[in-house]
């Protein structure tokens, strides 16, 4: 299964964007990145993500990879849709395509390609997010404590080691 994601309509269906200075929309992406990968991991399948360079990208599209997620800039004049269409046509059937735009919707139907509105995808990380903190939380629990007959902060993880737990769970 490929995952092909439209970056800044699936950012979009959090909050507006529009507004976000570049260093935001940075922190944004990869917040997004962030979230995708953990994504991943748990679904073990590809995923690529589309962001719009038509107005300030490259001369030629911009293709990275971060935390196993593959990412794509467009260039200069040419929009994310045209893209994700072209991904379309080369991934076929076997793709999953996450987008709220009805152009694309109506694009993937004729190549038979699921559409995933950008909502319920964004509903979906965030249950999983949830889900894993809720892991951790019980794991925090069952871990936060050594196994001893002691009663009391005695048994309790050092305010060193419960940070380390922390910061790692945050990652």
């Amino acid at each position: 299964m490929h995952i092909l994601i439209d970056g800044y309509n699936l950012l979009h269906s959090l909050r507006p964007i529009f507004h976000l200075n570049p260093i935001q929309l940075q922190w944004e992406r990869e917040r997004l990145i962030q979230q995708l990968s953990s994504y991943r991991q748990s679904r073990s399948c590809a995923i690529t993500v589309i962001f719009d360079g038509w107005q300030g990208g490259s001369l030629t599209e911009r293709r990275e990879k971060q935390k196993g997620i593959e990412i794509v800039y467009s260039k200069i004049g040419e929009k994310a849709d045209e893209v994700i269409k072209r991904l379309i046509r080369e991934k076929g059937s076997g793709a999953i395509v996450v987008s709220s735009d009805r152009e694309i919707a109506k694009f993937a139907s004729r190549f038979s390609v699921a559409v995933v509105s950008s909502e319920k995808f964004q509903e979906k990380l965030k249950r999983l997010e949830s889900k894993r903190e809720e892991e951790m939380g019980k794991e925090g629990e069952e871990e936060g404590y050594e196994d001893s007959k002691k009663k009391g902060p005695s048994r309790r993880l050092s305010k060193k080691e419960r940070r380390l737990r922390e910061a790692l769970r945050r990652l």
